[in-house]
């Protein structure tokens, strides 16, 4: 959560050392067509580079560019593009990006959502190997003159590809991962946030909202925050109390105006797994939830359990754990898969308490443990 946000700062601030900050959202693509039709109305809404790349594109792209507008730019641009023209096209604008006497920074956002669309459709990984080999290829073909390009999304990149025997395609790239904020930066977010809306905080109402949330994931600490003064407005008051942080978790942050939020987690994760494999993962999530962990003994019983309706159940668990730790749903403890997140936790544990039944007393006399 907040990835974009940052990508965002980080080129707004680019922008401000000279940089050319290209922003692509590939979320709603399907195709590598769609792709570069997104990669081309991005690079082309600078108007330097849109001239500059119309005058060599030839009479093809420069009709669609000029006759279209900005609203119709794409669609023209993608009703053009085949399985063998998206190619040429991409190359040109990365040639035209490293022609500009700007650095150029090209982010690809939700490059993984993209990629599973495309598996989604096809059943095989033959096209996400060919635009990831394209895209590499690209690129380390200029050399120094290419874009630098940046790839986020709001699912694990790395895991996908391993799934599809693909890791190498990205081997090109640095991973970067940004870890949650510390008690020191939350309880310094949550000072500021109330100084600047004039709100009064009682003693140990910052580090109380850092402890009940578990770990300081940004979006969460300031969500927190907003209901905390919202809370107070409702009130009438221009303070708020340690007293008053649970009732707000329980009754705002995990109630009813709090769920898109929670809800987001379980997209994403249908979003990265199959439905077998997802069915798995919310297994796994109950059991660690609602018991506190899901242990190794756990582990072998779900196994078990699965293994005469899913193929290689083993192989599914392990799939969907990698994706959980990944993605930070769980962490490896002592004694299993914990939630470090205690408001995810909280929130699984409500839905599932009255109706999960741990997994190793399922498993019953075929218990392997």
């Amino acid at each position: 959560m907040g990835k974009t946000s940052i990508v965002r700062e980080l080129g707004r601030r680019l922008e401000d050392d000279d940089w050319l900050f290209v922003f692509v959202d590939l979320e709603g693509a399907g195709s590598p067509e769609d792709a570069v039709a997104d990669m081309a109305q991005a690079v082309c809404a600078h108007a330097d580079v849109a001239r500059r790349f119309a005058d060599r594109a030839g009479r093809w792209f420069r009709h669609r560019f000029e006759e279209a507008g900005a609203a119709g730019f794409r669609f023209r641009v993608r009703s053009g593009l085949d399985t063998g023209s998206w190619r040429r096209l991409g190359e040109r604008l990365f040639r035209e990006c490293g022609r500009h006497d700007r650095s150029v920074l090209l982010a690809l956002d939700e490059l993984p959502i993209f990629l599973k669309r495309m598996l989604n459709e096809d059943g095989n990984p033959k096209r996400v190997d060919e635009f990831l080999s394209w895209l590499r290829g690209a690129l380390q073909s200029m050399g120094d003159g290419a874009p630098v390009l940046l790839v986020s999304g709001s699912i694990g990149l790395e895991p996908l590809l391993r799934r599809v025997g693909l890791p190498d395609r990205i081997n090109h790239l640095y991973t970067v991962r940004l870890p949650p904020w510390d008690r020191r930066t939350s309880v310094a977010c949550i000072e500021c946030l109330a100084e600047s809306h004039d709100l009064d905080l009682g003693h140990g109402v910052a580090r109380a909202v850092y402890e009940t949330l578990g770990i300081g994931v940004p979006h969460h600490v300031q969500g927190f925050f907003a209901r905390l003064r919202d809370y107070a407005t409702m009130h009438g008051r221009r303070s708020v109390a340690v007293t008053d942080v649970r009732a707000v978790y329980l009754n705002d942050v995990l109630g009813p105006s709090g769920q898109a939020d929670l809800m987001h987690w379980e997209t994403r994760l249908g979003e990265a797994l199959d439905d077998e494999t997802f069915c798995l993962a919310m297994e796994i999530l109950a059991e660690a939830a609602t018991q506190g962990a899901f242990t190794p003994s756990a582990r072998a019983c779900l196994i078990l359990l699965y293994s005469e309706v899913v193929d290689d159940s083993e192989a599914r668990v392990a799939e969907a754990l990698e994706v959980l730790v990944h993605d930070g749903y769980l962490t490896l403890a002592e004694d299993g898969y914990r939630f470090q997140l205690h408001l995810l936790r909280d929130w699984l544990a409500a839905r599932f308490r009255d109706h999960h039944v741990p997994i190793e007393g399922r498993a019953g006399n075929d218990s392997p443990v």
